[in-house]
């Protein structure tokens, strides 16, 4: 393979700037841009040196070099990593330096992709590399970084072998028959499957818990104008991201931000007031509010509690069919004058609070974990993290099911043998032992660039 470069910091001023080289000639393309005391050519892996990087003649920064020598790096190849200023000119710089000298650009998530390759992760600790850069809270961190341990691939390896070990003894009984093989029997046969099966479940049974935490809760704040969804939708992201006037319908198309509440991620979409009106572009951000309220997984209705509820109110009422729907009874600051009763009827979970004045936030808060329920007993075990492993090992469990049934119905044994190594495939398709290029393609095209 080539020799691949990228700067593996992010694309930002900060302290330091790392660029990665990472191949069979990372260090003689390292030692043609840097001049130290050491060559990289003779340098130990685990090794620094300092020196100055240069394209050709010009100078361009003061620089730390470390070596990496195959294959005790993160790719399994010789590795040179470039430590420098962290400004992005003289980053950038530098990295044309390194591909003037023998390198290319390394391509999204490459270097993690090399270390597959080269046997230095499997694919589901591949996956948890960039589960551990996105994590957003102590949970996904925890979870990605077992799976980065190889947690997930040791309980995978463990299915697999108790599948060939039946496998084994399939083959056996019914290749030999002439050879003293002990005879299959159905019922241990079922219940050895079983056991594969419920030390499988495992890794998906909190998987919707987890993409919840991961990927954050779509949230429309709905309302007809007025009522404060601007006011409530910056107080919970913290900023002004909603313009907020006493004129009515001034949001008129979705603003979106992703805020944390506690360990729930929120993706909270600030939409038009909903009512009535001969107003072509409000009408439209009307109709978009009226989808979303339908579409989000939970729904905040505001109302304002300091005036009775209005015909558009009622309105709003009866259009909302979401279970996970919380009522919000803005401006509890003013005198109260409205009717909580037709919204209780419709609505179970109700919050007084006051957003202009960031009063009751945290019982809102309180009210979506409870909506939600994430107990951290639901974590304490690792768990699949991402559509691919869920849905290979879905579908090793549904060939077990489908083997455990066959058994159960007096079938034969080598329909029986088809299905238990279907499943066996699909557990090597989830540690990638066995996939496909484009699979192996797709995983990887997730990643940044340098990692």
């Amino acid at each position: 393979m080539s020799t691949v470069a990228a700067i593996s910091t992010p694309n930002a001023v900060g302290g330091i700037a790392v660029i990665r080289i990472s191949g069979e000639d990372a260090l003689g393309v390292a030692d043609r841009v840097f001049r130290g005391s050491k060559s990289p050519l003779e340098m130990q892996g685990y090794t620094c040196a300092y020196g100055i990087a240069y394209d050709g003649d010009e100078h361009l920064d003061d620089v730390v070099l470390t070596v990496f020598r195959a294959p005790h790096s993160y790719t399994g190849e010789n590795v040179a990593e470039i430590s420098c200023h962290g400004g992005i000119f003289v980053t950038r710089k530098i990295l044309r330096a390194v591909l003037k000298n023998g390198a290319v650009n390394a391509q999204a998530g490459e270097f993690t992709k090399r270390a597959f390759l080269n046997g230095k992760l499997d694919l589901t600790q591949a996956e948890a590399v960039m589960d551990i850069i996105s994590a957003k809270g102590e949970r996904e961190l925890k979870n990605a970084e077992e799976l980065r341990e190889g947690a997930a691939f040791k309980k995978a390896r463990k299915c697999s072998e108790m599948l060939m070990k039946i496998l084994g003894d399939l083959a056996a009984w019914a290749d030999y028959p002439e050879e003293d093989v002990p005879e299959v029997e159905p019922d241990t046969l079922c219940m050895e499957l079983i056991e594969v099966r419920d030390e499988l479940s495992t890794l998906v049974k909190n998987y919707d818990s987890g993409r919840i935490i991961r990927e954050g809760i779509p949230t429309a704040i709905i309302g007809r104008p007025n009522v404060g969804k601007s006011t409530l939708f910056n107080c919970l992201s913290g900023c002004e991201r909603s313009i907020v006037t006493d004129i009515a319908g001034t949001t008129r198309d979705v603003v979106e931000e992703t805020v944390r509440l506690g360990d729930i991620v929120l993706r909270l979409s600030d939409t038009a007031g909903i009512h009535e009106t001969g107003d072509l572009i409000e009408g439209i951000g009307v109709e978009n509010a009226e989808k979303l309220m339908d579409s989000s997984q939970l729904v905040i209705a505001v109302f304002d509690g300091g005036c009775p509820l209005t015909a558009d109110d009622f309105a709003l009422i009866n259009k909302i069919n979401n279970n996970n729907c919380i009522a919000v009874i803005n401006k509890n600051d003013a005198v109260q004058q409205i009717d909580i009763a037709p919204i209780s009827e419709k609505i179970k979970h109700i919050v007084y609070l006051s957003a202009k004045q960031s009063d009751g936030i945290d019982r809102l808060e309180n009210e979506i974990e409870q909506l939600f329920s994430i107990s951290p007993d639901d974590f304490s075990d690792v768990t699949a993290t991402n559509e691919r492993q869920k849905s290979c090992i879905d579908e090793c469990l549904s060939y077990i099911d489908s083997a455990v049934n066959s058994l159960r119905n007096g079938e034969f044994l080598d329909a029986v043998t088809v299905l238990i190594d279907s499943a066996e495939q699909s557990l090597l398709e989830l540690t990638g032992e066995k996939v496909t290029d484009n699979v192996v393609d797709e995983v990887f095209s997730r990643f940044c660039v340098g990692k």
